[in-house]
């Protein structure tokens, strides 16, 4: 477990990074005994300097949903992260250069929620609960480095979560559906960069459902005293592997009569 001083040295870590727009080291390598216990209380505490400033919780995304993301970083859970409003994007909007340090994309299924959440909740609750769903952009960002450069050690679950699961920005699509029009296991999308087919996926990639991914955020958040709350977004997870976001590149998710979203990243 981590003392107070180093959850605080992490949490300046990861703020710098995001403010000088350049990567602090492996949380993991600096401090190789965290837990995941310990990367969520960074994840608070940063996120709680950022409340001071006066930014505003808006939802929660969650991520490694995907078992190929699960066994990559040898894990057999999903993590989660906070949505800030600041983060929040239009559609069709132009991201200006330098916002971001290493920019990705990906695609899910997004809820917008009526009522609250948490705890030992089941998929019924989840659609009782859910005001809209909606075809959505998730802009990921990493400040912590992905690989060592000295030892070639990658980023674990711990980095991740610390990183506030590398959550940096959310696109909406303008359609609004409500959660039993369509069969979310079936949704998917054709995903494009600069008008060149990168990705697709289905909605089932999301540990089966994407309505499962809230009923394990809202369990998961119960453990920590937290619930969701009415008006926030949940983004449910991504069916589609993270898209590179260089600068000048048109990303657009195609999700057919469920809706399209796109974002540009200027030069």
């Amino acid at each position: 477990m981590m003392i107070d001083e180093e959850i605080s040295s992490a949490v300046n870590a990861l703020d710098k990074a995001e403010k000088t727009q350049v990567q602090t080291g492996l949380l993991s390598r600096k401090f190789p005994e965290m837990t995941m216990d310990d990367a969520y209380k960074v994840q608070k505490m940063w996120v709680q300097k950022k409340i001071l400033t006066g930014q505003k919780i808006i939802g929660w995304k969650i991520g490694l949903t995907s078992k190929a993301m699960q066994y990559a970083l040898n894990i057999d859970t999903p993590d989660s992260g906070v949505l800030l409003d600041d983060m929040k994007f239009s559609n069709k909007a132009t991201i200006p250069a330098g916002r971001f340090i290493q920019p990705r994309i990906e695609a899910e299924i997004a809820f917008v929620m009526k009522s609250s959440l948490s705890g030992d909740i089941t998929v019924e609750d989840v659609k009782n609960a859910t005001d809209y769903v909606a075809a959505s952009l998730e802009i990921l960002d990493t400040r912590v480095l992905r690989v060592d450069p000295d030892t070639g050690q990658s980023r674990v679950i711990v980095d991740t979560i610390s990183d506030n699961a590398a959550n940096a920005g959310v696109i909406l699509g303008a359609e609004r559906h409500s959660v039993d029009s369509f069969d979310l296991r079936r949704v998917g999308a054709i995903v494009s960069r600069n008008n060149e087919v990168e990705e697709t996926g289905l909605g089932a990639g999301v540990l089966g459902d994407p309505i499962l991914g809230i009923v394990w955020l809202a369990k998961r958040m119960a453990q920590y005293g937290q619930k969701i709350e009415p008006g926030q977004i949940i983004l449910s997870g991504s069916f589609i592997r993270a898209i590179e976001a260089y600068p000048g590149s048109h990303i657009c998710a195609d999700f057919g009569d469920f809706g399209n979203v796109s974002v540009k990243f200027g030069n």
